[in-house]
C-alpha cells in the first residue's frame, strides 16, 4: 500500500492551508495513495493567540476540517489530518488530530497529551498550556495501511505512550509536528528512529517547514522510517508531497527478528540502594 507525506508551510490563514490540504488530498489519490497525512497545526499556525482566537472554533464549525472531509470523499482516501486547533465546549482550546476515511467520516480524533513548554538556548519561549488543555486517553484504529497509532509533535519525547500505543496492535506510528529548528536539527531524526526501532512498527512524521507568516521557522525533514529503523524517505526543507511503500509483511519480519514486543516486561517499583 502507499501513504502520501504532505509537508507545508502553514499560515495564518485558514482558507489557504485548506486549500493546500484539499489540492494534496487530490494529488494523493491521483498518485495511488491509500491515505495521506499531514502536519500538525495543518489549518493554522499563528502564534498570535489574539489574533488567532478569531479562527479557533468549535470542531463543527471549522471550515478546514469540513473541506477536507470533502476532499477525502470526492477523492476516495483516508487522511489523517494531523491537527487543528479547536475550541472546546469550556472554552479552551485543543490540539487535536483527526482521521478521516474515505467516505470523510471522522474515524478518530487525538488530543495531543504532552503540551510543549520549554525555553530554548536560542531564545525561544513556547506556552502551549497557556491555551491548550492536555489531552487524557491514547487512540489506535484500523486503517488500509494497518493499526494506527496517533501522536503529536513533543509525544515524541515520551517513549511510554509509543510503548501502549504498539501494545495495543499499533504497527504505524503517525507523528505530525511542527518542531523548532534547534530541536529538529539536535533530535528530531534520532528520536523518530528510536521511536521505530523500540515498537518494530513504520514511523510516519508530516512536518511543517520554513519561514511562517507568524515569524516562526520550522526545521521540516518529514520522514517514513520502516520497522528495522532505516528512513525510507527524508523531504528534507522543501514544502511538498512524497509518497511511500508501506510493506506490512515488514512489521512481521522485524518483530520476529528481534521480537521487542512479546519480550516487554512489567516494570518492578525502584529500589534505591542504601
Amino acid at each position: 500500500m502507499k501513504a502520501a507525506i504532505l509537508q507545508m508551510t502553514s499560515g495564518i490563514d485558514p482558507q489557504a492551508n485548506a486549500a493546500t490540504i484539499t489540492d494534496a488530498v487530490r494529488a494523493a489519490a491521483d498518485s495511488g495513495a491509500a491515505m495521506l497525512f499531514t502536519p500538525e497545526m495543518s489549518g493554522l499556525l499563528d502564534r498570535d493567540r489574539t489574533r488567532a482566537a478569531g479562527s479557533i472554533v468549535a470542531e463543527d464549525d471549522d471550515r478546514v476540517l469540513a473541506a477536507v472531509r470533502d476532499a477525502a470523499a470526492n477523492a476516495g482516501i483516508w487522511v489523517h489530518l494531523g491537527s487543528l486547533a479547536v475550541r472546546r465546549d469550556d472554552g479552551r482550546y485543543a490540539n487535536r488530530g483527526f482521521v478521516i476515511d474515505a467516505s470523510g467520516a471522522v474515524r478518530a480524533r487525538y488530543d495531543k497529551i504532552h503540551l510543549f513548554d520549554v525555553d530554548l538556548p536560542t531564545g525561544e519561549s513556547w506556552r502551549e498550556s497557556g491555551a491548550y488543555a492536555a489531552g487524557s486517553a491514547s487512540v489506535v484504529l484500523d486503517t488500509p495501511l494497518g493499526r494506527l497509532g496517533l501522536t503529536i509533535c513533543y509525544d515524541l519525547r515520551f517513549p511510554d505512550l509509543f510503548r501502549v500505543l504498539s501494545d495495543a496492535g499499533a504497527t504505524i506510528l503517525s507523528v505530525p509536528a511542527a518542531f523548532t529548528r534547534p530541536t529538529g536539527s539536535a533530535h528530531w531524526h534520532v528520536l523518530l528512529r528510536a521511536r521505530a526501532i523500540e515498537s518494530a512498527a513504520f514511523v510516519i512524521a508530516a512536518a511543517q517547514t520554513g519561514e511562517h507568516a507568524d515569524g516562526r521557522a520550522t526545521y521540516g525533514h518529514s520522514l517514513a522510517i520502516d520497522p528495522w529503523g532505516e528512513v525510507v524517505c527524508d523531504m528534507a526543507a522543501a514544502p511538498g508531497l512524497s509518497v511511500v511503500e508501506i510493506d506490512s509483511t515488514r512489521v512481521a519480519e522485524v518483530r520476529a527478528r528481534i521480537p521487542v514486543i512479546q519480550h516487554r516486561r512489567a516494570i518492578p517499583a525502584v529500589s534505591i540502594a542504601p
